[in-house]
């Protein structure tokens, strides 16, 4: 799967992550994660997962450009497909990477036989709750077993100190 993506006044392609790209996907995840920094100060989080860790999970990634300026973890959990991470580069921010990434990593869960695409965010923060649901996304009603240790998790690192946490779904069957 490559799509070509325009944005910005440019064109990028969204294709699966590379080996090549591992080593580039924590550095994406830390320069997106300042904006966080900027709006909570120094909240209690563990540094970025390696890329070469996140391969090893299962599921897929995806990056966006050459060399990668963003990137889609999507996890398959007990038959679920659960958009793990999204993170693009704050010199990148708002130009649709973010955008074409959801879109991307929907079209490739659909394609791997999956119903739907869950994820946890913040309720409140502009680019998270709000931008999803701008591109299709509610908030789960019925949350699995492994939802909920999810949001144990997130709890147990701190998340909720900076505001409520949801997780949130789309129909990947339309």
């Amino acid at each position: 799967m490559n799509l070509q993506v325009a944005y910005g006044g440019g064109v990028t392609d969204v294709r699966p992550a590379r080996a090549a790209d591992l080593p580039l996907l924590a550095g994406i995840e830390a320069d997106a994660d300042e904006l966080f920094l900027e709006r909570f100060g120094n909240p209690p989080w563990d540094p970025p997962t390696p890329g070469q860790d996140r391969a090893f999970e299962p599921g897929f990634l995806l990056v966006a450009a050459r060399p990668p300026v963003g990137f889609a973890h999507v996890l398959e959990i007990d038959g679920d497909a659960h958009l793990e991470l999204l993170a693009v580069r704050r010199d990148h921010g708002r130009q649709g990477i973010g955008t074409a990434l959801v879109a991307a990593a929907k079209a490739e869960a659909r394609a791997r036989g999956h119903r739907r695409l869950t994820l946890s965010t913040y309720r409140d923060v502009p680019w998270n709750a709000p931008f999803y649901e701008r591109l299709g996304f509610r908030e789960l009603e019925r949350l699995e077993h492994w939802h909920r240790a999810a949001q144990r998790t997130e709890e147990r690192m701190g998340l909720l100190e900076h505001g409520p946490r949801l997780m949130m779904v789309t129909s990947l069957t339309n």
